[in-house]
């Protein structure tokens, strides 16, 4: 009897942890949590807590004045610390973390990709999360002008990609010994077992913000945890979502992103609609011109540094040097950028509020994401049959 429970264990666990999840499986999953997350507390966002990072670093720096931001009573700051040790975890119990170098040219695309990302989403109130996926969920017209700028900052990058491609030929990136090689001692035999401890520390960490009546502030470390889990293990990237169709042709990742923001949009209507959550969440004052800027902006750095908002993050927590770069110039470029738009007052001449239930009403306010969604969905697919817009 016990050999049957272990076995089935071992079959459950390859499943989970070593075989890769779908995109739409990912998507879908992504889409629960979203909505989850907003019925908890706020909406789901990357950029504001990685740019508070950016905050806490220049206050303690000295060069910003006024109170030095928290890092763990902040709940932006605290969704991205969540997803990026959720992403760890995952990692780890998927025997997938190792430190990965990359070469010198990577490592400059990195941090000029972040330095991209950082401007862009400042520019448009978010990255591919808070300004796209959860700005249009929301009904964020910002979150339209930003999905129009991502693709053409995906092509622009794309092409960028190519001429690099013909002219500076790179090498491939090393992976840590200590992961890859056989003598020795095998880092990946432990590798679940710190996976498990990782998530222990999450839950014993939101058992303390209980205690002492932090309790929406702890739940929404264990999203941004369960958000790690999901992407990294569904490897779902926003970029691929963006860039594939141009470069590959593999409508894939663009279809789950169709369907996870449906299902999200869906969600978000039912949640602001009932008054459980102000309909001016995730509503932002960047359509057009800083969601269409800003998405082509970090677009372009999304893709020369192969990672976006949440891609960076999940990439880091398996040990991506080069997204470790992209990381930190997109948290302090982000800091820098927003607080030159805020100082200037450039901020107030970007874009204004749209609120597309205000204008045509919820049932309509759906049915056109639908269709936006569902033209974007089969373009992918067409696309995938045709190659028409693939440029390699």
């Amino acid at each position: 009897m016990a050999s049957v429970f272990i076995e089935k264990f071992k079959e459950g666990y390859r499943a989970t942890f070593e075989e890769e999840w779908t995109p739409m499986m990912g998507g879908l999953l992504i889409a629960l949590l979203s909505i989850l997350c907003f019925a908890w507390s706020r909406p789901w966002g990357v950029f504001g807590g990685i740019r508070l990072w950016g905050d806490w670093v220049f206050h303690t720096l000295g060069l910003y004045s006024g109170p030095k931001p928290s890092l763990w009573f902040s709940s932006s700051s605290l969704l991205s610390i969540g997803f990026l040790f959720g992403a760890f975890g995952s990692a780890l119990l998927s025997r997938q973390f190792a430190i990965r170098m990359a070469p010198g040219l990577e490592i400059i695309k990195g941090f000029a990709g972040g330095t991209l990302m950082g401007v862009g989403a400042a520019l448009a109130a978010g990255c591919n999360v808070g300004g796209f996926y959860t700005a249009l969920s929301a009904f964020s017209m910002n979150g339209l002008a930003m999905m129009v700028g991502l693709v053409a900052g995906a092509y622009i990058g794309l092409r960028y990609l190519l001429w690099e491609l013909e002219r500076f030929p790179s090498k491939p990136g090393e992976t840590s010994p200590a992961a890859s090689q056989p003598g020795g001692f095998d880092l990946r035999k432990i590798q679940p077992f710190l996976g498990v401890l990782v998530f222990l520390a999450g839950i014993a960490v939101t058992w303390w913000y209980t205690r002492h009546a932090f309790t929406k502030i702890g739940g929404l470390l264990l999203f941004g945890m369960a958000f790690g889990l999901v992407i990294q293990r569904a490897r779902f990237c926003f970029v691929r979502g963006f860039r594939d169709p141009f470069m590959t042709g593999d409508g894939a990742m663009p279809r789950a992103v169709a369907v996870s923001l449906l299902i999200s949009a869906a969600g978000f209507a039912l949640i602001k609609y009932n008054g459980f959550q102000p309909e001016s969440a995730y509503v932002t004052a960047r359509f057009w011109l800083g969601g269409l800027l800003g998405g082509v902006i970090f677009g372009i750095g999304m893709v020369v540094a192969g990672g976006c908002g949440s891609g960076t993050l999940w990439r880091v927590g398996e040990g991506q040097v080069k997204l470790l770069c992209a990381l930190i110039s997109f948290s302090l470029v982000g800091s820098l950028f927003t607080r030159f738009l805020e100082t200037t007052g450039l901020i107030e001449r970007i874009g204004i509020v749209v609120f597309l239930p205000a204008v045509t009403g919820y049932m309509w306010a759906l049915i056109l994401v639908g269709v936006v969604l569902a033209a974007y969905f089969w373009l992918a697919t067409w696309n995938e049959e045709t190659d028409k817009f693939t440029v390699f």
